[in-house]
C-alpha cells in the first residue's frame, strides 16, 4: 500500500486557494470518512483520519470555513482495523455544520449520497471531490493486469454520486457491490493517470506512469521470449522428426535409393540443427531450400510406398513418443 500512501501524502499537501473547492473537498471527506452521531441528544460528526497531516489539513478547513473546532484523539489498532488512526470529532456545532456541508437537509435528514452542488459544481469542485474520498478512503494499486483506482463508499448513493462526477470530469469509472461494500473503481490506466492529475498529485502520475511503461516493457519482453521459446521447441522436434524419418526411410530403401535422394538425406542426417535453407548452403554445388525440402519429401514418399508394398512400418516408425503433435 506504499503507493496509496505517497499519493495520500501528496494530496494532503495540495494547495487550495477557491473556497468552494476547499468546502467540496472537507465535505467529502466527512461524508466518506465519518458519519453522523448523536452524543447527549446533540448531532455530532465524526471523521476517521489515517494521518496527523490530513487531521491538521480538516481542522483548519473546518476552523476557517465554518468556524467550528475539531477534537481529535487517537484511537489505537484493535480487531476491527489493524493500524491505528485519529478520530476527529465536532460537538458543539455540529449539526449546523451537518447542515452546511450537506449531510443533513433542512429537516435534519441525513442525506445519503453527496449534495447536488457538489457533484454539478465547477472542475475544480469534481476534483475536490474525488481528491477528498480518495484521502478518506482511497486506494491506488500498482500498474499491471489488476490496475485500480479504488474508492470505498457508504453506500450506493454515494458512489452513484462519485461516478457522476467523475463522469463530468471526462474519466470513466464504475460503482461496483462486493460483499455488501459499495466501491467506485477505474481500471483504465489512462483514465488513473487523468484522475490522479486532476486531483493534484503530479509526481504520483509522473511514477506511476514510469512503473506501468516498465511493466508493458516487461511484459512486452516475456511474452516475446515465451514466443522465441516455443518457436525454438517446434523447430528442434521438427529436426528430431524429420531426422528419424530420414533414418527410416533409408533403411527401408537401402541401396536402391537414387543417389540425388541419398545426398539430400545425408545432408539432413550430417546438419541435425540446420534449416533447410541452411542445409541448401552446406550442399556441394549449393542449393535452394525449395531444392532440398523436395528431395527429402521425395525419398519419404518413396520409401513409405516401398513400405506399404512390404507391409512394413513406414517412415514414422521410429518417432519419438513424447513428440508434440
Amino acid at each position: 500500500m506504499a503507493l496509496t500512501a505517497d499519493v495520500k501524502n501528496e494530496l494532503t499537501a495540495v494547495a487550495v486557494t477557491k473556497t468552494a473547492a476547499r468546502a467540496a473537498e472537507v465535505a467529502t471527506i466527512l461524508r466518506f470518512a465519518g458519519g453522523l452521531h448523536l452524543i447527549s441528544g446533540r448531532i455530532a460528526i465524526e471523521a476517521e483520519l489515517d494521518t496527523q497531516e490530513l487531521v491538521k489539513r480538516v481542522r483548519k478547513d473546518l476552523a476557517e470555513l465554518y468556524g467550528v473546532r475539531g477534537d481529535v484523539s487517537l484511537v489505537p489498532a484493535s480487531g476491527v482495523r489493524r493500524s491505528s488512526y485519529y478520530l476527529v470529532r465536532v460537538l458543539d456545532g455540529g449539526e449546523t455544520l451537518a447542515r452546511q456541508t450537506g449531510l443533513l437537509d433542512a429537516r435534519r435528514r441525513p442525506i445519503r449520497g453527496l449534495p447536488n452542488r457538489l457533484t454539478t459544481g465547477s472542475a475544480d469542485e469534481l476534483a475536490a471531490v474525488w481528491r477528498g474520498a480518495f484521502l478518506a478512503q482511497g486506494s491506488l494499486t500498482d500498474p499491471g493486469r489488476s490496475a485500480a483506482l479504488e474508492i470505498v463508499c457508504p453506500g450506493n448513493e454515494s458512489a452513484m454520486a462519485l461516478v457522476g462526477a467523475a463522469a463530468r470530469l471526462h474519466v470513466g469509472s464504475k460503482a461496483r457491490e462486493v460483499r455488501g461494500v459499495h466501491r467506485v473503481v477505474i481500471r483504465d490506466g489512462e483514465a488513473i493517470a487523468s484522475m490522479l492529475s486532476l486531483m493534484g498529485a503530479k509526481e504520483s502520475v509522473s511514477r506511476w506512469e514510469e512503473m506501468r511503461q516498465r511493466r508493458e516493457v516487461r511484459a512486452t519482453a516475456n511474452r516475446l521470449v515465451n514466443f522465441d521459446d516455443a518457436n525454438l521447441r517446434r523447430s528442434a522436434q521438427a529436426a528430431v522428426a524429420a531426422c528419424s524419418r530420414v533414418e527410416r526411410a533409408l533403411e527401408i530403401i537401402g541401396d536402391e535409393v537414387p543417389d540425388h535422394l541419398k545426398y539430400a538425406g545425408a545432408l539432413r542426417l550430417n546438419f541435425r540443427d540446420a534449416s533447410l535453407d541452411e542445409l541448401g548452403h552446406h550442399a556441394d554445388p549449393p542449393m535452394t531450400k525449395d531444392a532440398i525440402a523436395g528431395r527429402i519429401r521425395r525419398l519419404l514418399a518413396m520409401a513409405d510406398k516401398k513400405a506399404s508394398d512390404l507391409g512394413i512400418p513406414g517412415t514414422d516408425a521410429n518417432l519419438p513418443p513424447d513428440l508434440d503433435d
